[in-house]
């Protein structure tokens, strides 16, 4: 069961985890054991609704610190979790941790119940502990009771917008296609009793089958954290979800780039009810620990131990091996590095990394270099040289990473984007808007310094010879493309006449004159009858640069008189260079 709101534990566990971190918000992740009894104390004769005896032993609660955790607690072929419970503020609605959380969980195809919390915030609403919402709701005035109404129906438009059919948990026909939503007040418990027996008896119905834990075998698990306990070294803080683990049990863990080996010292469990990760609680030391199950082991060498790696017990060398084998794998197939042009990807976990690269493929974003760890000077240097063969891509993107003081410094000095965040498709959102704006960018110089096609014609009559030298000021006309001040003119045989030095339509000095305008031109440089004469067609020079990028990166720029321009350009500039027949 993964949840991810410390008071609803709290309420659950009658502790207070969430009063005792910065800002009431979640650290780190922590596991707690819920036995069924405790479970029907609290939901009491709600359980006799479900019509059938719930035969769970019990419920493990993974408590996360917001939606990048999900992405952690990886099992080899999908999430850890077997259910989740999403909280939503009904109140602010979707956040967008919120559409993270929902997107991590439809890609692990992990079924979950939607918990709308803080009705107790609605305006007017009478509170009373640990009611079941169902009760609670009867005591409404009315005008609470519509504004409850109102919010659901925004949050169940919303779900549908995402493809998902939801609604409120009494009104679900079929829970196997249907989001069910319980309003709740993880604060005050309002509604927890319904929302713990839709739970367990989903649980038990729908799951039956993948709840089969093999509890003989060699234990198997996944790491939440490492971290230094005073007295114990580093230890890691596991979910056992298969088999059983013993005390002195030899155990491969994965590490950065390799499996470690280590003997246990210590089986650290928390009591039921009790939460991992709080210093305040006892820990027992047990002989062993059956799945499923949230535990503390105390072992040598596990400083490079990583979140969100396997956990597999050994009990033979060659079971040593294999496991060894199977974490190598399961390592190489999440940390990548290609020497290819690419981003390079850092994140706090292997579960993270694996999501972020997933998200970054699906966007055909190619990926360098893909580890676990703060963001280096190396990694930047590594980016650095990227930018020198393609700059969108000379980039740093780190999930839930700190970056390295040094490796601010470089980047800063080099140029080098570093984006950071704990939002998966926030993080790509913000790299793929750099890249869009750097692209705005880059075009902007090139419509300011590539040279457009054009042809223009003098007009014939001499009235239109308004100046014939220093400069010339002729009339034209614009047959095809565009001009603009600077752009050297040539004639017919492909000889330079001049450059234009100024546009003047009408009364005003323009930037540009397209086909169709009938235009004044200042031509430095040539001398009416004798370098241009009135009726003479003249074309803008283009250098090959113009050609090529005008092709390749200003494609969508031009008009179909460009083209055209283009063409009748190329042939007289043909005459002299084979380069342009193929233009």
């Amino acid at each position: 069961m993964l949840v991810h709101n410390t008071t609803l534990l709290d309420r659950i566990r009658r502790t207070n985890v969430a009063g005792k971190e910065a800002g009431g918000i979640t650290q780190h992740i922590g596991a707690t054991e819920v036995p069924i009894d405790t479970i029907k104390q609290l939901a009491g004769p709600l359980i006799k609704l479900w019509k059938g005896e719930i035969r769970l032993p019990g419920l493990l609660f993974i408590d996360t610190p917001g939606h990048e955790a999900f992405t952690s607690l990886r099992a080899r072929g999908g999430s850890l979790a077997d259910l989740a419970v999403l909280i939503v503020d009904i109140n602010e609605g979707f956040q967008p941790q919120t559409i993270e959380s929902i997107e991590i969980l439809r890609r692990n195809r992990t079924p979950f119940i939607v918990a709308a919390n803080k009705i107790d915030r609605i305006k007017g609403w009478k509170v009373e502990e640990d009611e079941p919402f169902l009760v609670n709701i009867k005591k409404q005035d009315p005008r609470a009771q519509q504004e409850l109404e109102t919010k659901l129906w925004e949050l169940i438009g919303t779900f549908y917008e995402m493809g998902f059919q939801a609604n409120r948990f009494d009104r679900v026909q079929n829970f196997t296609r249907e989001l069910a939503i319980v309003p709740i007040s993880a604060k005050y418990g309002i509604g927890v009793p319904e929302l713990l027996v839709l739970i367990a008896g989903l649980s038990q119905k729908y799951l039956e089958e993948k709840l089969k834990i093999e509890v003989e075998g060699p234990a198997r698990g996944t790491i939440l954290e490492v971290r230094e306990e005073l007295g114990l070294g580093t230890t890691i803080d596991v979910i056992i979800y298969d088999g059983t683990l013993h005390k002195d049990d030899t155990i491969v863990v994965g590490g950065k780039d390799k499996a470690i080996v280590t003997k246990i010292r210590a089986l650290l469990k928390p009591k039921p009810l009790d939460e991992i990760r709080d210093p305040r609680f006892r820990f027992d030391q047990v002989d062993e620990v059956v799945a499923a199950a949230g535990i503390k082991i105390a072992a040598p060498g596990l400083e490079e131990a990583l979140a969100g790696s396997p956990v597999i017990a050994a009990r033979s060398e060659e079971e040593v091996e294999k496991a060894r084998q199977e974490i190598l794998s399961q390592i190489q197939s999440v940390v990548i590095s290609t020497g290819k042009v690419g981003v390079i990807v850092k994140a706090d976990t292997l579960g993270s990394l694996e999501a972020l690269s997933k998200e970054l493929g699906e966007k055909n974003i190619p990926i360098r270099k893909a580890d676990v760890g703060n963001i280096s000077k190396t990694d930047v240097m590594e980016a650095l040289s990227v930018r020198e063969e393609e700059e969108k891509y000379g980039v740093v993107l780190g999930f839930n990473v700190k970056v390295n003081e040094d490796a601010e410094e470089v980047a800063k000095a080099k140029g080098v984007p570093i984006f950071t965040g704990n939002i998966i498709y926030k993080l790509i959102e913000d790299y793929e808007a750099w890249v869009k704006a750097e692209e705005e960018k880059r075009k902007r110089e090139l419509l300011k310094n590539v040279t457009f096609p054009g042809v223009i014609r003098l007009y014939p009559d001499e009235r239109y010879v308004f100046r014939r030298s220093k400069p010339a000021i002729v009339g034209v006309e614009v047959v095809e493309g565009r001009i603009r001040p600077g752009v050297v003119l040539i004639k017919q045989n492909g000889e330079k006449v001049g450059t234009i030095k100024s546009i003047k339509n009408k009364n005003d000095f323009v930037s540009e004159a397209k086909k169709g305008d009938a235009v004044a031109i200042a031509i430095e440089g040539a001398i009416v009858g004798r370098h241009i004469h009135p009726g003479e067609t003249l074309y803008v020079d283009l250098s090959k640069n113009d050609v090529i990028i005008l092709a390749k990166q200003l494609k969508n720029e031009l008009d179909e008189t460009d083209i055209k321009a283009l063409k009748m350009t190329a042939k007289v500039k043909a005459q002299k260079d084979p380069f342009w027949k193929a233009v």
